[in-house]
Order: structure tokens, then sequence, then C-alpha cells
């Protein structure tokens, strides 16, 4: 049995990476650059920084979030009235995350 060092987490963290980027990027067409940045620099540094600490236990960091933001954009979304998985009526999301008007 090979034993696993830091590459779990890494293979967990580029995975989310990928899926994240491409089944949610509908929501966060107008978010800012920065946020992005700063969203997946806290997910990756959290992890990496975790892992150090408490080993393959810093794999619940990103798992948790997920799980957390998955509940809260689908209860927001329901509580809009918006699809929460297509961001549809698109005008209405756009309205409501504060962004100009979608064309």
């Amino acid at each position: 049995m090979t034993s696993f060092g830091i590459e779990l987490e890494l293979f967990l963290l580029l995975l989310l990476s990928n899926l994240g980027q491409t089944l949610f990027a509908k929501f966060e067409i107008e978010t800012p650059r920065w946020r992005k940045v700063l969203k997946w620099t806290i997910l990756h540094g959290g992890t990496i920084g975790l892992y150090f600490l408490v080993g393959h236990w810093a794999l619940v960091f990103p798992l948790l979030g997920l799980g957390a933001g998955c509940i809260v954009h689908a209860t927001w979304c329901r509580q809009n009235e918006i699809d929460p998985w297509n961001a549809t009526p698109r005008e209405r999301y756009y309205e409501l995350r504060g962004w100009p008007a979608w064309k």
C-alpha cells in the first residue's frame, strides 16, 4: 500500500478547482477577480496549512466549505425564487447580486 503525503490534498484541491470553476462559473460571472482569487487562496492556503498541522484531516476543510457553500447557495436561491442549478431567471439573479442588468 502506498502512503500519501500532501499529494492527496493537492489532488483534491485541483479536482475542486476544476469542478468548481466548470460547474459554478455561471454564478460568479460579474464577481470581481480579486474576490475569486481571494476565495481560492483561502481554500488552497487553508487546506495546505492545515495539512502541516493535522495531516489528512485537512481534507475536511474544503469539503465542509463546499458543503456549507452549496447549502447556503441553494437556500438563498430558493428564498429568492432563483433556480439554484441554472441561476434563472437571470435578470432577477443579477438584480439580487447587485450586478449590471443581464443582456
